[in-house]
Order: structure tokens, then sequence, then C-alpha cells
């Protein structure tokens, strides 16, 4: 396991090598790097995509996939209608092409093997939440974690096949048939069955989400000082 955040690379040509559907409005891009280095779980890449015209546009990205999947990194991207980067990549990008990125940045919002460890998600939010959960099943499958994690219906369930038995999922607006889970937004009861009242607790999400979801960690006993956010937006 990496003990400290890596230093970021210079830009570098990635090679597009997988594409994979998610939900109906996001992707996963399996990206092929020439110059990797493992990074933390919860980093992110900066992408950058350049017009004929010299025109630029960038945005960061957070890495979904295991620091221990050697060569390449995997960036989900959630379409956004005004996004310019992410309707690029939902639109136009293929397997083959090439794109701009740089990193790992950031130190603050990692796993480095704190256990228990609370995971709380909402929509993408989960993308650097994954990572943190694959490499816990590689380097410390004892270790406690578990994923709360909020989506809005059935069709926006991100990573549907990798959620296992550590994962506590919530409906917010229409559950799939057949389902006697929770519905409604994340609430103290559902933070408070994961089991765990102390360690580290990583929140991400929405603005709206992380400010609902922190003081829900900390009324089931987690102390603030070990309670980390990250906030997606529309510029993220």
């Amino acid at each position: 396991m990496t003990d400290s955040a890596p230093r970021p690379d210079p830009w570098q040509v990635a090679t597009v090598v997988g594409i994979k559907q998610e939900t109906p409005r996001t992707k996963t891009f399996r990206l092929a790097l020439p110059m990797w280095m493992p990074h933390l779980a919860g980093q992110h890449y900066l992408v950058r995509l350049t017009a004929p015209d010299g025109y630029r546009a960038q945005r960061s990205y957070s890495v979904g996939s295991s620091p221990l999947d050697e060569g390449a990194i995997e960036l989900t991207i959630d379409r956004l209608d005004d996004g310019e980067v992410s309707s690029y990549f939902h639109d136009v990008v293929q397997q083959g092409d090439q794109v701009e990125v740089r990193g790992p940045f950031a130190a603050y919002f990692v796993w480095r093997g704190e256990a228990p460890a609370l995971l709380v998600g909402g929509g993408s939010g989960v993308v650097p939440l994954m990572s943190m959960l694959r490499h816990r099943r590689q380097v410390a499958p004892g270790a406690p974690m578990r994923l709360v994690y909020s989506v809005r219906t059935g069709e926006d369930v991100i990573y549907r096949d990798e959620l296992g038995a550590e994962t506590l999922l919530t409906y917010t607006r229409a559950a799939p048939d057949g389902w006697d889970g929770h519905t409604g937004r994340i609430d103290e009861a559902l933070v408070r069955a994961a089991g765990f009242e102390r360690g580290a607790a990583f929140v991400c999400g929405s603005n709206a989400f992380v400010e609902a979801a922190v003081p829900l960690v900390l009324a089931a006993g987690f102390d603030p000082a070990d309670v980390r956010t990250e906030r997606f937006g529309p510029t993220s």
C-alpha cells in the first residue's frame, strides 16, 4: 500500500483502451498511461481537451480503479448536459482515441488503510469510494469497510456488479420492483446500520449531499477530525 502521495506526472497522452457503459448517463473509460504510477485510493486526474483553434477545456475526475491496477487508470464520467469535457467523452471518444491527462492529485481525501472505514456516496460520488473499496479488497480484505450509497433509481447504480455485502444501498426516487431495503434519502438509521461508530469516514457527492450526510455521520459517533469530504459539482 502506498503511504505518501505520489508526485504528479507532467501532462501525458493516454490511450483509451476500454469503455464501459455503467448507467444511461455514466461511462467508465480505461486509459493506458505511458508514464503510469500507483495513485492513492481516492485521488483524481486532470483531463485536458484542445480544440483545433487552440481553445482548451479541462476537468478533474476521480480514479475509480485500484492503485494496484498497473499501467492504466479508470475514470468514470457522468454526462452533464452543459459539460464540455463530459459531453465530448460520451459523444465523441472511442476506443483507441488519445487524451491528455495529468495526475494523480490530492492527498487529503485518500484511504491509507484506516479501519474501520465508512464510505458514504451519492450518485457519481461513489467513484473515488470504489477505488478505496477495490483496493481494500486486494490489500486488506479483512479490514472492516462499509459503503453507504444513495442513488435516485435502479438505472443510476454505478458499478452494480461490484457492490457486495459491504454495501448499503438506498433509492431516493424509485426503487426496483421487489426491493425491500432502504428507500429515501440517507438517514441516521442507515448510517448506523453500517455498524461503525469510529474510524475514518469518507463522504463524497454533490455539495447538498455532503452537507446533509456529514451531520448523520457525526451523529453516528464519528469524531469530526476523522470525517473527510469531497464535493462534486458541474465543474468537477
